[in-house]
Parts: structure tokens; C-alpha cells; sequence
């Protein structure tokens, strides 16, 4: 069967049946096409029933060459395949899955990447909150650093998800998930100011009246445009650190764990189905730990005398 026929029928099968969410479908959907597209340029078979292990550990040496993309993408790639051919196998339209044969990539682990206090709190200030633009994106970013969300699940929040009387977020989350959210006061002051511009946006053109986050049309908000206003006021701010709207989830989390906060909690809040996804912030929290015991334990410091 050709990979082609394959790929629409798991997507149909990852989007109806498990649940996933439209980002989550578009991720596999465009991994599987990445590896279609290679198959085809490597004049190797597109009938899935003749693809081997061999030819998937092909197409990841190639990924790897010229260091292309990250180990965590080649993973996640991987991750794609196999499920992809554990769902053919399942069908009956393979008899085994060639992806499982494939070892993970090792490498050393990617922690998350996150600002500092400080640098949160001044790029929170950028935003020129005197326009609805600027009301909106201050919100935004109140918003992302207060409640740790992905960045699809800002985007995808109605009016009616909004209690900010009590403080509180509904989210739908990963494969349907719901969980409610606090919301701290500085983003729910900064939310009320948004919305009481946010009529003149709706009155652009474009209506999405249950989006909670319009674009300059009034239409819904998209991640990549959250993406592109990240960006610009990185330059404006002259902020010289890689942020993208998933920076400020790993600041959320990591200034939490800062804190004293309890690793469950923080699970909880970021909607993590499991405690090892939330742990990688422990990586973070513990060389900051270190920095702090280096520099201050008398024992630790070079030159320290015994008393």
C-alpha cells in the first residue's frame, strides 16, 4: 500500500480516535511527509509493507547529517514512526513494525530553556499597553508567564474559559485534557485592560467572538503569531536570549520549582501526563542550587581555611 493512502488514513485515525489535537495531528502528519518526501528522493519503495528498519535508520542518519535538525526532533521523529507503523501493524497492513527495531538516539539531554526573573519582568513591560495591540500582547504575556500554558492552548481560549473574578483558566489540553488554572493578579489586571479594548478589534472586519485573543482583523489569533510578536519585542527590548512563546511556559515552571513549589503542583498546572516530562525542571532548579552553594558554603569556596 503506498505511504501516501497511509499517512490520511492516521491522521483520520490519531485526530478521531485518540483524540489528538489539531497541532498535535499537524506535527505527525507533516513528520510522515518528511519521510514520504525522502523516500521519493532516494528512489527507495513508497509500500510501506517493504519499508524496513534499515531504511529508517537511512532516513535518520540523514536528518543527522550536517547536524540539520536536534537530536530532540530526530526523537520525535522516530516517536512518529513508530507509532505510525504500530497503528499499520494493528490494521493487519504490516506484519511487524520496522521503527521498533530502531534504537533512540543518544545524547546528552536538552534542558529547558528559561529567563531569568529579572529578564521576565522586563520584556512583560515592552509592550505599549496604550493601543488594543499593545493591551493585547501585554496580556498575552502576563497571560503565558502567569498559568505555564502552551502556547495552542492560549489560542485556542474562549471568553467563557475566563473567570477572572476567581482568578481562574479553563484549558483543554493534550488528547482533550481539561484542567483549571490560576491565574495571578498582574495577568488578570492586564487582562481587564485588554478587554475593555478588545471591541475595537472585533469592530476591524473579521468576527471571532468566543476567541478570547483577536488578531488586528478581529479574527482568531494564531501560535505563530504569538511566535512573530515574541520576536519583535525581543528587538525591541534588545533582549539577546533565544524566547519563543514555549520560553515562558519553562520560566513559569522553573520559577516555580525556584520557589519552593512541589513537583506534583507543577505537574498538575502544566497538564504534564507524566511527573518524569515535569522532572526536567529539577535539571535547571538544582544548577542554579549548585551556582548558589558554590558561591556562598564556606567549604565549597577556593582558598577556604579549616578553623
Amino acid at each position: 500500500m503506498h505511504i501516501s493512502a497511509t499517512i490520511d488514513r492516521f491522521a483520520d485515525y490519531i485526530a478521531l480516535e485518540r483524540g489528538a489535537s489539531p497541532h498535535t495531528s499537524r506535527a505527525y502528519r507533516k513528520d510522515l511527509e518528511l519521510f514520504a518526501a525522502f523516500l521519493q528522493e532516494q528512489g527507495l519503495p513508497l509500500d510501506v509493507t517493504k519499508i524496513d528498519y534499515l531504511t529508517i535508520r537511512l532516513y535518520l542518519g540523514h536528518l543527522y547529517q550536517g547536524k540539520r535538525i536536534k537530536r530532540t526532533s530526530v526523537v520525535r521523529k522516530l516517536a512518529t514512526l513508530r507509532a505510525f507503523f504500530r497503528y499499520l501493524k494493528r490494521e493487519g497492513i504490516v506484519e511487524k513494525n520496522p521503527a521498533k527495531m530502531v534504537a533512540i538516539p543518544k545524547g546528552g539531554k536538552d534542558l529547558p530553556h528559561a529567563l531569568s526573573v529579572d529578564e521576565a519582568f522586563r520584556f512583560l513591560d515592552i509592550p505599549d499597553a496604550a493601543s488594543p495591540l499593545g493591551s493585547r500582547d501585554r496580556a498575552i504575556l502576563e497571560f503565558l508567564y502567569s498559568s505555564g500554558l502552551r502556547v495552542g492552548e492560549l489560542t485556542a481560549l474562549s471568553l467563557s474559559d475566563l473567570d477572572l473574578g476567581a482568578g481562574m483558566v479553563r484549558v483543554l489540553g493534550k488528547g482533550g485534557k481539561e484542567r483549571i488554572v490560576p491565574i495571578g493578579s498582574k495577568a488578570v489586571e492586564a487582562l481587564n485592560s485588554y478587554l475593555t479594548r478588545r471591541g475595537e478589534l472585533m469592530a476591524k472586519g473579521e468576527r471571532a467572538p468566543q476567541y478570547l485573543f483577536l488578531n488586528h482583523r478581529g479574527g482568531r489569533l494564531t501560535a505563530r503569531s504569538v511566535g512573530r510578536m515574541i520576536k519583535k519585542y525581543l528587538l525591541q527590548g534588545g533582549i539577546m536570549k533565544e524566547t519563543t512563546p514555549h520560553t515562558f511556559r519553562h520560566s513559569f515552571a522553573t520559577h516555580l520549582l525556584d520557589a519552593g513549589a512541589d513537583l506534583r503542583g507543577i505537574q498538575e498546572l502544566l497538564g504534564h501526563a507524566s511527573l518524569s516530562t515535569t522532572q526536567k525542571y529539577t535539571h535547571v532548579s538544582s544548577a542554579k542550587l549548585m551556582e548558589v552553594y558554590d558561591r556562598t558554603h564556606p567549604r565549597a569556596r577556593k582558598g577556604a581555611k579549616d578553623v
